[in-house]
């Protein structure tokens, strides 16, 4: 399933989303409107509350909450993106100027701020304790992931395992609780709700897996992003890892010089290093396994077409370009 098929499947709650979307977006402040609206409408792939609405699916739920829930995780996922792109110090998101270097590391962080602020309290007024539970767990998770990436940052000795523990936290956590959110509105037993959470953790985890790959091979005009845009900012991600410990010692050197001082100064010798020892290949295979568990995390489900679309939103995962 590509995501255009994907997106038509679920188009009329879509629709519904980006309404509630725009209506919670209102704020009497300008600035607030205007840095909301940027980043909302940057074209962002909106997976995350299509997990939602397609988790929901799967039990035939016919009410409005799931609406209201996945503008709040997207809504979520937008305040961290703003908070990152101040962090990484990023110009350039999805082909775009960032909100930070169009409005201001200031303005970009009160801005998530409010986001933030104005999730809660659109999960409150789903009046639902355990979707609030969910929710505050994994904001505060999130926050976790960011500091840890932090800690991480411009450090060659992180290991695999750790590298995993941060995409687990930062990215992968909101997929689990999109994938759980929809389960419980939908009524779903709690073995169904687990079963969701660990689709939606493994869909996560993977989907961050082929974003280092494309970080190293993907095309700009499809990805937004320039290639060694995250060896830039000193970031250990996987491929970089795999071909530190499997490349020459000489290899090895040039890699971790790039991560401890980042910058481009060492590009090319990376880039060689990663194609030398199959660092990409390794990566997606790695990316495969992960869906490879979600899609058998959902296998007792019945089998319906929101069923069968998150098994194809799994292989989107990783067999995408952008």
């Amino acid at each position: 399933m590509s995501l255009e098929s994907l997106q038509s499947f679920i188009g009329d709650d879509m629709l519904e989303v980006d309404r509630v979307i725009r209506e919670r977006l209102y704020s009497d402040v300008v600035l607030i409107r205007q840095v909301s609206e940027y980043i909302i409408n940057s074209g962002g792939k909106r997976l995350r509350p299509a997990l939602v609405l397609l988790s929901a699916g799967c039990f035939n739920y016919t009410g409005h909450a799931h609406h209201e829930l996945a503008a709040v995780v997207e809504f979520i996922h937008t305040a961290t993106l703003l908070h990152d792109d101040v962090v990484d110090e990023s110009e350039l998101r999805r082909g775009r100027e960032t909100a930070n270097a169009l409005f201001g590391n200031a303005a970009s962080v009160l801005v998530g701020d409010f986001l933030y602020s104005r999730a809660f309290q659109m999960m409150v007024s789903v009046d639902n304790m355990e979707v609030m539970r969910i929710l505050s767990d994994a904001t505060n998770t999130i926050a976790e992931g960011e500091v840890l990436q932090l800690l991480n940052c411009h450090d060659p000795d992180i290991d695999e395992e750790n590298y995993l523990r941060v995409i687990r936290y930062k990215t992968a956590k909101l997929f689990e609780a999109a994938g759980r959110l929809g389960a419980v509105i939908g009524g779903g037993t709690e073995e169904e709700k687990d079963a969701l959470a660990r689709y939606g953790m493994h869909l996560g985890t993977a989907f961050q897996l082929i974003d280092d790959v494309l970080d190293y091979s993907g095309d700009f005009l499809k990805t937004g992003k320039n290639i060694g845009d995250d060896l830039a900012e000193g970031k250990p991600t996987l491929p970089l890892l795999y071909a530190m410990k499997h490349g020459s010692a000489e290899q090895a050197a040039s890699i971790r010089q790039a991560i401890e001082h980042g910058g481009l100064t060492e590009f090319q010798s990376v880039l060689a290093a990663i194609k030398d020892t199959n660092a990409l290949q390794y990566t997606r295979d790695q990316a495969q396994r992960e869906t490879r568990i979600a899609s058998e995390a959902i296998s007792a489900l019945p089998d319906t077409k929101y069923k069968s679309a998150l098994l194809q939103l799994a292989a989107f995962a990783v067999d995408r370009s952008f």
